[in-house]
C-alpha cells in the first residue's frame, strides 16, 4: 500500500467515528482501566458496539487520540510490510493514545501491539473473535494484556436506550428483538439476517478455510431454533449433514469463536466427567433467535431461559447446569463451591453459588418438578437460599427449610 492511501483512510476513519453519534453509555464503560502499559482488548459480536465504548472512553479520558480500523475493505491487502506505513501516520498525528478496530484482521498484529506498546503508547482494541482472549492472546500478549468483553445491548441497556419502563411489556420486547443498537434504531430485521451471513461466511467459512458452508449453515439453524437445549455432536449428524462428531465439535467451536454461541457444561467435580456430559446451547442474542431461527413457534420458556443465561454469562464464566442421580435438574449453577464451605476468610472475594431455576411460568402442572430440581441443587451446594425466575410471577416458597424467592426477569435484570 502507499502511505497517502493508509493516511486518508486512517483520517476519514477517525472522521466518521466522531461524527457519529455518541450513543447510550454502555454499563461496561467504568470498568475499562485507563492502563498504559497493558493493552486493553474489547471482544465481543460484530455490531454489538465495540466501536461506539472506544469513542465514549476516549471521551472519558479527554485525550486525543488516533483511530485505525483494519476490518475496512480499503485495507484488504494490508500486509506485515505496511505497519511501517501506519507508523508513520501515527507518528504524525502526535497521539499517544491508540484505537485499533478488529486488529485480528491483519498479520502478525501482536507483534505490532507489543512494539506499540514497548513505544511507550497507551493502546486499545477491538476483535470479534473469542479465542484470541480466552486463549491466542495470552501466548502472544503475555502480561500484556487485559480483556473485557462486550455484549449487545442488555435488558437494562434496552429499556434506557428504547425509553420503556421496566416490566412485562418491555421484556417481552426485548426478547423479541434482543440488543444489537443499530437493528433497534433501524427496526429491520434483514439487519440481524445479514449480520449472521457476514459472520457464518467471513469470520468461520473463510477464515477456516471451509469448503462445505451448507453443513455449517445447517447446524447453525438448527442450534439457533433449539436454545437453552441439551445437544450431543453424535446426535446432530443428520442435522449438520456431516459424517462425523468430529466435524461437528469444530464448528461448535467456530460458533462460540465468532461469539454466536455459548456451550453451558454440566456440573461435576471431575473436569472428565464435565466433558462426556451433553452441554446446553445459548444464543448471543434474541434478536439472533428470532431472525436466525427455522422454527415457525417461539419456545418461550427456552427464550427466557436464553435471557438469563445471557444476563449470567456478563457478570461470570463459571456457569453449569446441575442434573443429579433422580434426574432432578436446574437450569443454572453459578460460581460453584465445595461442600461444606470454606472458611469465611478463604471465601473473601469469591463470587457467591447461586442456585437458579428458569420457567417462563409456575403453574400447578410444574411447580413440583421444578422446585424439587432447584431443592435437590440447593441440598448439593449447601445453599439455604435459591432463585426461581419467571417471565411476571412474584412469590417466595418456603420449604424443607429452604427459602426460595420467585421473581420476574424484567425485576431481576435491572
Amino acid at each position: 500500500m502507499k502511505y497517502s492511501e493508509i493516511k486518508e483512510v486512517a483520517g476519514s476513519q477517525q472522521d466518521a467515528l466522531e461524527k457519529r453519534n455518541f450513543g447510550l453509555l454502555r454499563d461496561m464503560l467504568p470498568e475499562l482501566p485507563n492502563i498504559k502499559n497493558h493493552a486493553l482488548i474489547v471482544g465481543g459480536i460484530r455490531r454489538c458496539g465495540k466501536s461506539t465504548i472506544l469513542h465514549q472512553f476516549a471521551k472519558r479520558l479527554k485525550k486525543p487520540f488516533f483511530y485505525f480500523n483494519f476490518d475496512d475493505l480499503r485495507f484488504v491487502n494490508f500486509s506485515q510490510g505496511d505497519f511501517a506505513l501506519l507508523d508513520r501516520a501515527i507518528k504524525e498525528s502526535g497521539s499517544r493514545l491508540l484505537f485499533f478496530d478488529e486488529i485480528q484482521s491483519a498479520e502478525n498484529w501482536e507483534l505490532y501491539i507489543r512494539q506499540k506498546l514497548d513505544e511507550g503508547y497507551q493502546l486499545v482494541t477491538t476483535c470479534s473473535n473469542a479465542s484470541l482472549l480466552r486463549g491466542e492472546l495470552g501466548g502472544k500478549l503475555t502480561g500484556r494484556h487485559i480483556s473485557k468483553e462486550l455484549f449487545p445491548f442488555s435488558y437494562n441497556e434496552f429499556c434506557r436506550f428504547t425509553r420503556r419502563k421496566a416490566g412485562a411489556s418491555s421484556l417481552g420486547i426485548y426478547l423479541e428483538k434482543g440488543g444489537f443498537p443499530e437493528y433497534l434504531k433501524m427496526d429491520n430485521r434483514e439487519i440481524l439476517v445479514q449480520l449472521q451471513q457476514d459472520i457464518l461466511y467471513r469470520d468461520i467459512a473463510s477464515r477456516y478455510g471451509l469448503r462445505d458452508v451448507s453443513s455449517l449453515r445447517q447446524l447453525y439453524a438448527y442450534l439457533v431454533s433449539n436454545p437453552a437445549q441439551l445437544i450431543s455432536p453424535s446426535k446432530l449428524l443428520t442435522a449438520a449433514g456431516v459424517k462425523s462428531a468430529t466435524t461437528v465439535l469444530e464448528y461448535f467451536s467456530y460458533f462460540e469463536t465468532a461469539y454466536l454461541t455459548y456451550m453451558v457444561p454440566h456440573f461435576a467435580w471431575s473436569a472428565k466427567a464435565r466433558s462426556l456430559a451433553p452441554k446446553k446451547i445459548y444464543i448471543a442474542d434474541p434478536g439472533i433467535i428470532q431472525t436466525g431461527s427455522i422454527s415457525f413457534t417461539p419456545n418461550h420458556g427456552a427464550l427466557l431461559e436464553n435471557f438469563v443465561f445471557l444476563n449470567l454469562r456478563s457478570k461470570s464464566r463459571d456457569i453449569y447446569y446441575f442434573t443429579d442421580k433422580n434426574n432432578n435438574q436446574c437450569d443454572f449453577i453459578v460460581n460453584p463451591r465445595r461442600k461444606p464451605p470454606l472458611d469465611q476468610d478463604a471465601l473473601h472475594g469469591l463470587a457467591p453459588t447461586q442456585c437458579i431455576q428458569v420457567c417462563w411460568e409456575l403453574t400447578a402442572d410444574n411447580q413440583d418438578r421444578e422446585i424439587k430440581g432447584l431443592l435437590a441443587a440447593m441440598e448439593f451446594f449447601g445453599l439455604d437460599e435459591g432463585l426461581v425466575i419467571t417471565f411476571d410471577q412474584r412469590d417466595l416458597i418456603l420449604e424443607k427449610g429452604k427459602r426460595i424467592e420467585v421473581v420476574p426477569g424484567w425485576y431481576k435484570s435491572i
